[in-house]
C-alpha cells in the first residue's frame, strides 16, 4: 500500500510506528557469533515501545552529516535524472499489506520497474564508492528490504557529493536481487515480527497482572 505523505512529516512518522522499515533492515538482519546482536535487540525494543505508546522513537539526535545528507537528497535526485534521462516517481511511504513492515524509497522508476536509493556521504566515503563501485552492506540490506516489499528485483544505489568536480559528483551502482533472496528476506521479517509480538504480549500480560495485584493490595 502506498501512503501519500511527505517524508519526515507528522503523517510519515505516524505511519511508520511499530514497523520494520528499510532503514533498519541491517539491524534486523544483524548476527554475531554468540547471542543476539545489540542492533537487533534495540530495534525490537523500539518497535515494542512504539506500539505501546503510539509515539515515534525515530526522532532522535541526528548528526550534522546525516542532516546534510537529507538536505542534499533533492539535488541528488535532480542530478541523477539529468544524467540518466530517467524521471523518478516520488513516494512517501510503502507498507506491506499483511506484515508490519514498510519503506520510504527515494524514487521509483517507470511503472514500478525498479527503485533508486540516494545517499550524500562525506567526501572520504564518496571517494571510496568512486574507487570500489561497491554498495556498503548496510545499504545493500536496506535496498533488499525495499526490493522485497515492492517485489522489484533491481534498484540503483546513488552516491552524491557536490564538493567534487562535476564529473565525479555522482556514483551510480546497479543492484539486483534474486527472487529466492527476496523470499528469504521475507521469512526473516516474519520471524522478527513474531518475536516482537511475543514480547509485546508478554509485557501486556505482565502489566495486567501487576494492575490486578495493585488493586487487590489497595
Amino acid at each position: 500500500h502506498v501512503h501519500d505523505c511527505e517524508q519526515r512529516s507528522e503523517d510519515w512518522y505516524a505511519v511508520r510506528l511499530g514497523r520494520v522499515c528499510a532503514r533498519r533492515a541491517s539491524d534486523m538482519l544483524a548476527t554475531i557469533k554468540s547471542g543476539e546482536a545489540a542492533g537487533r535487540r534495540n530495534l525490537r525494543a523500539q518497535l515494542i515501545l512504539e506500539r505501546l505508546t503510539g509515539k515515534s522513537q525515530e526522532r532522535q539526535f541526528q548528526s550534522q552529516d546525516m542532516a546534510t545528507g537529507v538536505e542534499r537528497e533533492a539535488a541528488a535526485v535532480a542530478l541523477y535524472e539529468a544524467a540518466t534521462g530517467v524521471l523518478l516517481q516520488r513516494v512517501g511511504f510503502i507498507s506491506h499489506p499483511e506484515l508490519q513492515a514498510g519503506a520510504s524509497p527515494d524514487g521509483i522508476v517507470g511503472d514500478w520497474e525498479s527503485f533508486v536509493e540516494v545517499k550524500s556521504p562525506i567526501p572520504a566515503t564518496h571517494l571510496e564508492y568512486l574507487k570500489t563501485g561497491k554498495v556498503p552492506d548496510d545499504y545493500w540490506k536496506q535496498m533488499l528490504h525495499l526490493a522485497w516489499l515492492t517485489d522489484m528485483t533491481s534498484g540503483v544505489f546513488v552516491s552524491y557529493q557536490p564538493d567534487f568536480p562535476e564529473s565525479l559528483q555522482l556514483k551510480i551502482v546497479p543492484v539486483t536481487y534474486t527472487t529466492s533472496r527476496l523470499a528469504e528476506h521475507g521469512e526473516a521479517v516474519e520471524v522478527f515480527l513474531a518475536e516482537v509480538e511475543r514480547e509485546l504480549e508478554a509485557l501486556l500480560t505482565m502489566s495486567n497482572l501487576r494492575g490486578t495485584l495493585a488493586a487487590a493490595v489497595a
